[in-house]
């Protein structure tokens, strides 16, 4: 069955719209051209994520359909026709704006790592983890957005990297519960505190000054990504700005909370949300 490209992009755009959540806020900001690639982009994101987080079914066959979806990708960028609804769009998506494939691969990969059983000794273990499943996002994205120059990877990858730091603080106690802790153990020992603190959800001097460590090194690489505005064009302007608000917007709440991330999940409201939104589009 042959998959008309208009009907990919609309199946791209509801699943960005269903489960999005703070990324289909942000994409609002963009121009209807560029909101409809992002919508594509999230898709395939989204996909390959839940390929990897279906535990529905065995590990073994979780990496399988990886490599399968990885097959499937390189078949449609090769020209061949695809029976996913996705990948039409994204094919197309690729070609208009100059998306290197090794970006995607490199985020099937990101998935396919969090298939193993794992630690990150150092952050700079952590850090190459977090390029695959969210720098190299960042870099798909900015190509979407429009750039001028070549000093954009770094701190392309910065963004990518602080929002998943930002994602993995939320979700402390979630990952433990799924057998995946992404806190460097060189920075669980350098505070004292333990996978067994974690798994009991213990608040104490050690967590705080923890965490406070981790959120000023997710505030470092925030830093660090605002480098992109001199490259990006005028209309990728304001999604970066309401995309860094929203994500740094979690790590305010994660300190106003006393870093209390295991009681309940940290968000934003949807008002505070489109209030972002709103501010971001005309520049405040």
């Amino acid at each position: 069955m042959t998959i008309d490209l208009q009907e990919s992009r609309q199946y791209c755009q509801k699943l960005a719209k269903q489960t999005g959540k703070n990324f289909y806020y942000s994409f609002l900001t963009l121009p209807g051209e560029m909101r409809r690639d992002m919508c594509v982009l999230y898709a395939f994101m989204r996909i390959t994520d839940d390929i990897g987080d279906d535990e529905s079914l065995e590990l073994e066959q979780r990496r399988q359909n990886l490599t399968a979806w990885r097959n499937s990708l390189a078949e449609t960028l090769a020209g061949e026709s695809s029976e996913h609804l996705v990948l039409p769009a994204l094919s197309d998506l690729v070609e208009r704006r100059q998306i290197p494939p090794q970006y995607l691969y490199d985020v099937i990969e990101g998935v396919a790592q969090d298939l193993e059983p794992h630690r990150f000794a150092t952050w700079d273990n952590l850090e190459q983890y977090c390029y695959h499943v969210a720098g190299a996002v960042g870099l798909c994205c900015i190509h979407v957005w429009g750039f001028e120059g070549e000093d954009v990877r770094e701190p392309a990858i910065a963004c990518g990297t602080a929002f998943q730091l930002t994602n993995i603080l939320r979700d402390i106690g979630e990952d433990a519960d799924r057998g995946r802790v992404y806190l460097p153990q060189e920075d669980l020992q350098q505070f004292e505190y333990t996978e067994d603190d974690i798994q009991n959800r213990v608040i104490d001097d050690r967590f705080r000054d923890l965490m406070r460590f981790e959120v000023a090194r997710a505030r470092d690489y925030y830093e660090r990504a605002e480098g992109l505005f001199a490259s990006l064009s005028q209309e990728g302007q304001p999604i970066l700005r309401a995309m860094i608000r929203i994500y740094g917007g979690l790590l305010d709440r994660i300190e106003a909370r006393g870093y209390d991330v295991y009681s309940s999940r940290v968000s934003l409201s949807k008002a505070r949300k489109w209030s972002i939104v709103a501010r971001s589009f005309v520049g405040m």
